[in-house]
C-alpha cells in the first residue's frame, strides 16, 4: 500500500530514498525545484543503472506559472548505416551488445539546459551527493543487487562484480569522476573528456567528433489538452506523449467512465487506449505532428461494450526513471529519464562504467520509413512526463511512471483516477493497473497481437474476458510501472505518493 505524505514547504518524489533525500536536502539549502530534481536524477544515474543514468536520455516539464518542455533525447551518430544492418540480416536494430543501438546520451545534456534555465545553486553542489555514493559507495537496492550474478562478466561492468543481493556496497569510482568532470568542467569535460573518449573509441566509427560537440537537449513546445475540468501536459514527438491526451480526448467522449472497481471501466480505458494508439509504428518520429485532431473518428471505433476490431497498440516492458518535485514556491518539475531496456545496451563504456543505453531500438529498418535509423536522427520515444494544470493556469499535478511503451496507459489510469474520481494520491499509485501486454523481448509488442495483462488484486479479468478481451494475469509490481505523484490541495498543501513497486521509493516533504 502506497500512503498518501503530506508537506508545506516542498516534496520529492523518487523510487530511492537516497535521491529523495538529496532533492530534499537541495530544497532544504535554498534551491528551487529544478536544483532538487538534478541532484536527485544524479544520484539515481548511480545508484539505479538499471533503470537510468548518464548513458541515457531525458524529458521534463517545469511549471513555473508556465509550463515549458525539454527534449534531452540523443541522436544517433554520424556512422550510422541502415543498410549495413539490413545488409547482416537485421529487420530491427539489435537491442543487446551492439554499440549502434545507443544514440548519443542526452542526460548531461538535459540537467545543463535544466540548470542554466532555472537553478539558483551551483552545480557542483547539486552533483555532490551522488558523487559521494559513487566514490564511497551505497548499498544495493533489492531491485539492482541480484543483478550482479548477470553483470559481473560483461566488459566495463566491474563495479558490479562482487554485488550478489541487497544491501552490498557497491563503489562506481569511473562514475564520480565523470560526474566531478561534468560539474567542474561543464559541457566539454563530459562529452569531449574521458567518457567522450571512450565512446568514440568504442563506437568504432558509429560516432564522429561532432556527434559529441553538439548538445541534445532542445526547449520545444508542450503539447496538452483539457479533459475532467483541467488541462494535462506532455511533452512532443518524437515522444508517444501524445498518446495519453489522445485516449484522454477519446475516454472523455465516451461519457462517465463509472467505478473503478468496475470492469466496464477498465474497458473503456482499455479501448480508449487501443483506439489512440493502433497505429503508433506509422506516425510517430522525430518531425512527427501529434494527431490530436482525431479523437473523434478514433472514438467511432469502439464499442462501449464489447472488444473492438481496432488494430491493437501493444505495451513493452522496460525500465526507467520518473521523478517528480514541487517546490515551496509552487515551482513543478515532472521528469523522466531512461536506459531504455533495463542496464540498456549492456556495453559499458570502458573509461567510467557508464553503460549506455539502447534507445536506438526506436528506429525503424525500414527503408524509407519516418523512422529510419540514419546519421543524426532521433528515435521514436517511449518517456513521456505529465504534469496538470487548473483552469486558472496554477499548477495541480505533477506524475509520470516508468513502463516503456505502457506509460500512457498506466498514466491514463492515474489521471483518470485523480481526477475524475477524486482519489488520493496514495490510492491511485498504489491500485491495481492493467496493461495492454504480449510477454515478448519487451520492445517488440507493437508488431504483435496483445492480451491485457492485469495486475493481481485487480476486480476486471472476468468482466474483461466476458466483453472479448484476452486476460492474462500478472503479480502485482511487475509489470506495471513505478509510478509518483504529486499533487498541490486547494489549501496549498502537498500531497504526494511514491510506487510502493520500487520497494525502496519515497516522497519526502520539508
Amino acid at each position: 500500500m502506497s500512503e498518501t505524505r503530506y508537506a508545506l514547504n516542498g516534496m520529492v518524489c523518487t523510487i530511492d530514498h537516497l535521491a529523495s533525500a538529496a532533492g530534499v536536502a537541495m530544497l532544504d539549502r535554498g534551491g528551487n525545484a529544478v536544483d532538487a530534481a538534478i541532484a536527485a536524477n544524479a544520484v539515481l544515474a548511480v545508484t539505479a543503472p538499471h533503470m537510468c543514468g548518464l548513458g541515457g536520455d531525458l524529458f521534463a516539464l517545469v511549471h513555473d506559472g508556465n509550463v515549458s518542455a525539454l527534449n534531452a533525447s540523443g541522436r544517433a551518430g554520424s556512422g550510422a548505416d541502415p543498410d549495413r544492418l539490413r545488409a547482416e540480416g537485421h529487420d530491427r536494430v539489435p537491442a543487446a551488445f551492439d554499440i549502434r543501438s545507443a544514440t548519443v546520451p542526452g542526460c548531461a545534456d538535459g540537467w545543463l539546459a535544466l540548470h542554466e534555465r532555472y537553478a539558483r545553486l551551483p552545480l557542483p553542489d547539486l552533483l555532490a551527493p551522488a558523487i559521494r555514493h559513487a566514490a564511497e559507495g551505497f548499498p544495493a537496492s533489492p531491485l539492482l543487487g541480484p543483478a550482479g550474478d548477470f553483470l559481473g562478466n560483461l566488459a566495463g561492468a566491474g563495479d558490479f562484480a562482487a554485488m550478489r543481493r541487497a544491501g552490498d556496497v557497491v563503489r562506481r569510482p569511473g562514475v564520480a569522476r565523470a560526474l566531478t568532470a561534468l560539474g567542474e568542467g561543464g559541457r566539454a569535460a563530459f562529452y569531449q573528456g574521458e567518457f567522450g573518449e571512450g565512446l568514440l573509441k568504442l563506437g568504432g566509427g558509429e560516432y564522429a567528433e561532432e556527434d559529441l560537440a553538439q548538445p541534445n537537449a532542445d526547449w520545444v513546445e508542450p503539447l496538452s489538452a483539457e479533459v475532467f475540468g483541467h488541462r494535462i501536459w506532455t511533452v512532443p514527438p518524437n515522444s508517444q506523449g501524445y498518446l495519453l491526451l489522445l485516449a484522454l480526448e477519446i475516454l472523455a467522449g465516451l461519457g462517465e467512465p463509472g467505478d473503478p472497481a468496475d470492469a466496464r471501466w477498465a474497458h473503456l480505458l482499455v479501448e480508449s487506449a487501443r483506439a489512440a494508439g493502433h497505429d503508433r509504428l506509422d506516425v510517430l518520429h522525430e518531425t512527427a505532428v501529434a494527431p490530436l485532431g482525431t479523437a473523434a473518428a478514433r472514438r467511432a471505433l469502439i464499442d462501449p461494450e464489447r472488444r473492438s476490431p481496432v488494430p491493437d497498440a501493444p505495451s513493452a516492458q522496460g525500465d526507467t526513471t520518473y521523478l517528480c518535485v514541487i517546490d515551496g514556491d509552487g515551482m513543478g518539475v515532472s521528469l523522466i529519464q531512461s536506459n531504455a531496456s533495463g542496464f540498456g545496451s549492456l556495453v559499458f563504456e570502458p573509461n567510467t562504467g557508464i553503460n549506455l543505453h539502447n534507445r536506438g531500438i526506436g528506429f525503424s529498418l525500414t527503408p524509407g520509413h519516418p523512422a529510419e535509423y540514419g546519421p543524426r536522427r532521433r528515435p521514436p520515444h517511449t518517456l513521456c512526463p505529465a504534469l496538470v494544470t487548473r483552469p486558472d493556469g496554477t499548477l495541480r499535478t505533477v506524475l509520470g511512471t516508468m513502463g516503456a511503451d505502457a506509460q500512457p496507459q498506466i498514466l491514463l489510469q492515474l489521471v483518470t483516477r485523480l481526477l475524475a474520481h477524486g482519489q488520493t494520491p496514495g490510492e491511485v499509485i498504489a491500485a491495481s493497473r492493467w496493461a495492454l501486454a504480449t510477454g515478448g523481448s519487451g520492445f517488440d509488442t507493437w508488431h504483435s497481437d496483445t492480451v491485457i495483462a492485469v495486475e493481481e488484486g485487480a476486480p476486471w479479468a472476468d468482466g474483461l474476458r466476458e466483453r472479448g478481451h484476452a486476460v492474462e494475469s500478472v503479480e502485482y509490481g511487475t509489470l506495471f510501472g513505478h509510478a509518483h505523484l504529486i499533487d498541490v490541495l486547494p489549501s496549498g498543501v502537498l500531497a504526494g505518493a511514491a510506487d510502493p513497486r520500487a520497494l525502496i521509493g519515497a516522497a519526502l516533504g520539508r
